[in-house]
């Protein structure tokens, strides 16, 4: 592979371009690369302030009212982004989705009640409850390593 870097002034923003004459996997891979290079930024808004939250801080994000709210410090925070581009944003991380409406940050759960029949009962270190849904269990205990 040929790799080309032109420093130019017309550009303030890096454009790049892949000229081949076929789709290759190492190409594809390049592509995934880029695409996945994941923000640490998000957003809050909390009384018509705009605050930045760090993902280490978030408990946990819902859908809720039409609304995706972020629980972290102690109070909710309205966020822009959609559930599921949080969850690919927060992937790789410690965040898992544990149910259509529901992502949890693993590192923010004291406990797992697993003697419900069916579903796993999360404890989380601000005291919420909440539930992980049947569809979502065996990824929980597959991450959990249960």
């Amino acid at each position: 592979m040929q790799i080309e870097i032109k420093i130019d002034a017309n550009y303030p923003e890096p454009k790049l371009i892949i000229l081949t004459d076929r789709m290759t996997e190492e190409i594809s891979d390049i592509l995934n690369l880029i695409s996945s290079k994941k923000s640490d930024v998000i957003m809050g808004f909390s009384d018509d302030l705009a605050e930045i939250l760090s993902p280490d801080d978030i408990i946990r994000v819902y859908a809720a009212g039409g609304k995706t709210v972020a629980a972290a410090g102690g109070k909710e925070y309205v966020l822009r982004q959609r559930l599921y581009e949080l969850e690919t944003q927060l992937g790789g991380r410690s965040f898992v989705r544990i149910s259509n409406s529901e992502i949890i940050n693993l590192k923010k759960a004291r406990s797992f009640d697993l003697s419900l029949s069916g579903t796993i009962c999360v404890a989380l270190t601000d005291g919420t409850v909440t539930y992980v849904s049947r569809r979502y269990v065996s990824k929980i205990k597959q991450v959990l390593g249960l």
